[in-house]
């Protein structure tokens, strides 16, 4: 099977994206679980822009990575100076990285409003940088900026810039499809001919203004590119630079190519997708491909009854072939599989055609007619199926609490004071905890309660806080649906509360996910003896 070089830009493109920032260590730990998901390179900044990006290639340089080559990004050299004067060159070689990679000018028009310099210049700067380069021992990847726009304006000026980088003695040329607006036939077409002209290793770069960032990816494989570059979890400027977390399994699975430093390392995707939401500090997108918490997630029954019976029915590969899981989400769509399916999860003996199942289903659209939904609450729903089998142990009961909110001075900021009593193992308990607001102030009085019984809920910690208002007719009346997303670090949960009091639907969620965490715990305990 031919083998693609998988080129990953994260650390730089992916970079400019809006929102998106790394820290000097978060930018280590990136490229270091890069290097252990397979990737050929890894481009890690641009050297001439910022001492941070200089730092890191310092910094990577003194750690031995396992396959990875690290590149420097840079610019061909200013108009009318040497190479070896250029400031921007010379930082390049200050980097240290076995790999330089280039980008140079392919668009007369670029050539003409934006470097205001003659296109026989421009070819002059492409040359020498790549040739200093290659003097110096790097490794040269060059990136025909604006390839295809320049490539439709004028064929023969954008064909002759690759040449002068070929010239030169650049091991890759990259055709890059800069503003992202070129379609999938013309990047496959235009490759074609490339490649019919040029030969030698051509590579891929694309954007995704046109949402066809991937599909001009695979293309240009399709068309002999045998190098791709892109970003994890598609970050980049505007609307982002194709997404290898796509482009790495179609290539693999779908296309027959050989990726990565392994096949075996196909199974870390979705794990290195997620760590590189949580060092940027982005919310993950659950709706993405291969990867995303929806991607194998099954709702209508039909859909469900297909699946556990021939997965293929309704999966178009394994999840866990990407390190993703199958997902069966309950909800008024829900059929006797979704719940027999969750039954299973849990570890409960039941039949399909069951009592129990009908029951399970019966009390499901009772709650749902008062307002719960349980699609992104699926431990509340795990607790009320032991419920509604009479297998549920409440680990704690309430007595009461009461919150309080206080403003002292309207300059001063709110203070949330909560006290709760609660009944465990027979004991009753009085807590008092503060918070930012009443939520985070019952929090952490329910907390303080129950830590001495269950200190394994010190663990347990609130990702996201959402309310949702059922019948907002009936203004400060309405019924409020609270959701609550809660992780101890190594799994991620969500819980449901539904009241026409929103602290009570928020204490409803929180002692939902303190009990899921509880029955977790006692569910791994039981297996291990």
């Amino acid at each position: 099977m031919k083998k693609i070089e998988i080129y990953d830009t994260t650390l730089r493109d992916g970079a400019q994206g809006e929102g998106i920032s790394f820290s000097g260590v978060g930018k280590i730990r990136v490229a270091k679980i890069l290097d252990e998901l397979g990737v050929d390179y890894i481009e890690g900044g641009y050297a001439a822009s910022n001492p941070k990006d200089m730092e890191f290639f310092h910094a990577i340089g003194k750690e031995k990575l396992r396959h990875a080559r690290v590149a420097a990004f840079g610019s061909t050299r200013r108009a009318n100076i040497k190479a070896s004067e250029d400031p921007g060159t010379l930082a390049l070689i200050e980097a240290g990285t076995p790999v330089v990679t280039l980008f140079g000018k392919s668009w007369a028009f670029h050539v003409h409003e934006v470097l205001r310099t003659t296109e026989e210049e421009n070819r002059a700067m492409i040359f020498d940088t790549v040739r200093f380069l290659k003097e110096n021992n790097r490794e040269v990847i060059y990136d025909a900026e604006h390839f295809f726009d320049g490539y439709k304006d004028s064929p023969a000026h954008a064909l002759a810039t690759l040449k002068a980088a070929r010239d030169a003695g650049a091991d890759r040329i990259v055709l890059c499809d800069t503003n992202g607006g070129t379609p999938y036939f013309e990047v496959g077409d235009i490759t074609r001919e490339v490649i019919r002209q040029l030969g030698g290793a051509i590579g891929i770069h694309t954007h995704n203004d046109s949402e066809l960032g991937v599909a001009n990816s695979l293309e240009a494989i399709r068309a002999g590119a045998m190098h791709v570059q892109g970003t994890i979890n598609g970050f980049g400027e505007r609307c982002g630079n194709a997404n290898l977390c796509s482009i790495i399994p179609n290539l693999a699975l779908k296309m027959g190519y050989t990726v990565l430093s392994g096949p075996e390392k196909l199974k870390q995707l979705k794990a290195v997708a997620d760590f590189v939401y949580e060092m940027a500090n982005v919310r993950p997108n659950d709706k993405a491909a291969f990867v995303g918490h929806s991607a194998f997630a099954h709702k209508a029954g039909m859909h469900v009854d297909g699946v556990n019976k021939n997965p293929q029915s309704f999966e178009h590969i394994p999840p866990e072939s990407v390190g993703n899981q199958r997902r069966v989400l309950i909800s008024e769509l829900s059929g006797a599989s979704n719940v027999f399916l969750k039954a299973v999860e849990m570890g409960l003996e039941v039949d399909k055609k069951s009592p129990e199942v009908k029951a399970i289903l019966n009390e499901l659209e009772q709650m749902e007619k008062k307002g719960y939904e349980f699609e992104a609450a699926e431990a509340s729903f795990k607790l009320l199926i032991q419920k509604v089998l009479k297998a549920h142990k409440p680990f704690f009961s309430l007595e009461a609490f009461r919150v309080i909110v206080e403003k002292r001075h309207k300059d001063d900021p709110c203070i949330s004071e909560a006290t709760v009593k609660l009944r465990i193992n027979g004991n009753v308990l009085h807590t008092v905890g503060e918070g930012d607001g009443p939520v985070d102030a019952l929090n952490d009085a329910m907390r303080k309660a129950l830590s001495s019984a269950y200190p394994g809920i010190g663990d347990v910690h609130l990702v996201d806080y959402r309310v949702r208002i059922l019948d907002p007719e009936e203004a400060t009346a309405a019924k409020t649906r609270v959701l609550i997303e809660s992780s101890d670090g190594e799994q991620t949960w969500g819980t449901v509360g539904v009241s026409t009091n929103i602290i009570e639907a928020s204490w409803e969620a929180l002692v939902d996910s303190v009990e899921y965490k509880l029955f977790l715990e006692e569910q791994k305990k039981n297996s291990a003896s």
